[in-house]
């Protein structure tokens, strides 16, 4: 009798688990583990890329590959491994190496994707954003909100490359994206060696009277570098000076804001630059959310997981949510980071754990 009975009941639940996927249902207690983990458990992997490999490939595909409608841009996007195959560095961040040759124009559109650009090297491309050219140079940090018509022009004889920040995983995977082409060229092809936006906007400590309402995104289309060196400079030199002005010993950072808010210069995407002096590293942490880092200039280490990464100028660096990581300079060490932190704490995900060891 006891036989039969479980018999009939296996084959009850077979019938059950058979009729509840025919309908397009799943049973949550077969998968709790994978859907409620007792802590985060990401697919997304450490991974470093090097710059050294990076732009040899860029080049070539600049021989190759023409800029035009189409493919829109001679982007090459960083694939994490542990995503699948998917173009994201993790899943919420889309980083790539953007090329352009020389005299060549890539063409303008729009999407509501939120989007920047940093420099690592070089110089003579302008973006044009709504119509406001800004000239893009080694160190700047330059922004192309969403559904800004934007578009860029190289006016020298040499080719230039620099990393494109986008959060089209969270837009993809949350179905809220729309794209829209715009001039075949640029709207305003001028050189100016200073855009409007900064004109208006890009004078410390002031803010014009006529933009006193809340802006979504930062009204500054480029940070520029001697602002950001002189910034990390100084809180140095007053460490040096025995006042409290850096993030740990020898370690100064600043974080790109929206001057309108105080906030994040774009509502999905947080970008800061930190300096190290020789010698000088952080505490082994983890958090929740995930974060791209591009060294800007000099070397160091950064341990991810049990693993440490020797990397240099340009080499671009993934720490996925809630992996160890920790950094440390071997010279005096400049990196540039961006990261998904406004869209976890705007939710309340945000968490840190910081080890008790140096």
């Amino acid at each position: 009798m006891t036989t039969t009975a479980s018999t009939t009941e296996t084959d009850q639940l077979s019938r059950l688990y058979h009729d509840l996927e025919s309908e397009h249902l799943n049973p949550l207690w077969t998968q709790l583990d994978s859907l409620m983990p007792t802590t985060p458990s990401p697919r997304a992997v450490p991974f470093v890329w090097r710059w050294s490999t990076l732009y040899p490939l860029a080049q070539r595909s600049g021989d190759l590959v023409p800029v035009g409608r189409g493919g829109e841009r001679r982007a090459i996007a960083l694939a994490n491994p542990g995503l699948g195959g998917v173009p994201y560095v993790t899943p919420t961040l889309w980083a790539a190496i953007q090329y352009l040759g020389p005299k060549e124009t890539a063409p303008e559109h729009r999407h509501s994707q939120n989007a920047f650009r940093f420099v690592v090297e070089g110089e003579g491309v302008w973006t044009v954003v709504n119509g406001d050219p800004v000239a893009m140079r080694r160190g700047d940090f330059l922004l192309t909100p969403g559904w800004n018509f934007h578009g860029h022009h190289n006016e020298t004889d040499r080719p230039m490359a620099w990393i494109d920040g986008l959060d089209i995983p969270f837009v993809h995977n949350t179905d809220t994206g729309f794209f829209e082409f715009g001039s075949e060229g640029v709207t305003d092809e001028s050189t100016p060696d200073v855009s409007r936006s900064e004109r208006l906007w890009a004078h410390p400590g002031l803010r014009p009277l006529i933009g006193l309402d809340a802006k979504i995104n930062s009204p500054i289309a480029a940070y520029r570098w001697e602002h950001t060196d002189a910034a990390l400079r100084e809180q140095l030199a007053l460490e040096d000076e025995g006042f409290a002005a850096t993030t740990g010993p020898g370690h100064a950072a600043v974080r790109y804001t929206n001057p309108t808010t105080g906030g994040d210069v774009m509502p999905t995407i947080r970008a800061e630059f930190h300096r190290f002096r020789e010698g000088a590293h952080t505490r082994t942490r983890r958090d929740v959310g995930s974060s791209v880092y591009q060294v800007f200039d000099g070397n160091g280490q950064f341990r991810l997981g049990q693993t440490s990464h020797a990397v240099g100028k340009g080499d671009l660096i993934v720490v996925p949510s809630w992996v160890d990581w920790s950094i440390e300079a071997d010279t005096e060490f400049d990196l540039f980071m961006f990261s998904d932190a406004p869209i976890v704490e705007r939710l309340h995900f945000n968490r840190t754990l910081i080890s008790e060891g140096a």
